[in-house]
């Protein structure tokens, strides 16, 4: 059983994971693989509506994907936006990236081999990741624009989607910790992250919610 007191502050993070830019057309979209075709499906509706005219779709597999989306999830997404009307020469695929970083710079190199003039960037993960990918697409292509966006969902109905209430809160908490801790490794900007928001995060992991955490790290605490 999951608390009052925990629904409230994975909303907290919930909201603060999400940067809350409005989409605005940039030169290309970059979809971030994971286990959720949803953002697939949150990048074709952004193509649908005239934001970029091309599409990367970022991704090997994971523990999380491996069976789930054997091809890797990058060529999964891309077989996504086919189905759903997108040009197939409007999709390109970076099969190899691991991790957000490697998302980020893979992608990058393709587009720079492909002759892409790329000043903007329509970022698109997964809601709770928003924040996490633009931190980190700023440290390492900070000569484009960065623009983010995911799937336009409350908490409650991205736990509906995925059907396990834990695990969601699990990835919250972890993709937060990262915020932390990550900037003074070099992988991305930092940030000042409010107090409530820290307050909210250390009471998750006090509640048990911490599969998702790097081990042996908490990271510096929030102020402000």
């Amino acid at each position: 059983m999951i608390s009052a007191q925990s629904w409230s502050d994975a909303r907290l993070l919930w909201d603060f994971q999400q940067m809350h830019h409005t989409p605005r057309p940039c030169s290309v979209g970059v979809g971030l693989g994971s286990h959720d075709l949803g953002v697939a499906d949150a990048t074709v509706g952004l193509y649908r509506r005239g934001m970029f005219p091309l599409i990367v779709f970022t991704g090997a597999t994971s523990r999380t994907t491996q069976e789930r989306m054997p091809r890797g999830e990058a060529e999964h997404y891309r077989e996504r936006a086919l189905e759903l009307g997108v040009p197939e020469s409007a999709v390109l695929v970076e099969p190899h990236a691991r991790n957000t970083g490697e998302n980020i710079r893979f992608a990058r190199d393709l587009l720079a081999e492909r002759g892409a003039d790329v000043t903007s960037v329509l970022l698109v993960s997964k809601p709770y990741e928003e924040r996490r990918a633009f931190a980190t697409a700023r440290r390492i292509w900070p000569e484009v624009e960065i623009v983010s966006a995911s799937a336009p969902m409350t908490l409650a109905d991205y736990v509906d989607s995925i059907s396990d209430a834990r695990l969601v809160l699990d990835m919250l908490v972890g993709a937060h910790q990262r915020l932390l801790i990550y900037p003074e490794q070099g992988f991305m900007i930092g940030q000042e992250i409010p107090g409530p928001v820290a307050a909210a995060h250390e009471r998750l992991c006090a509640a048990g919610f911490t599969s998702r955490l790097v081990p042996g790290r908490s990271g510096p605490r929030g102020g402000g």
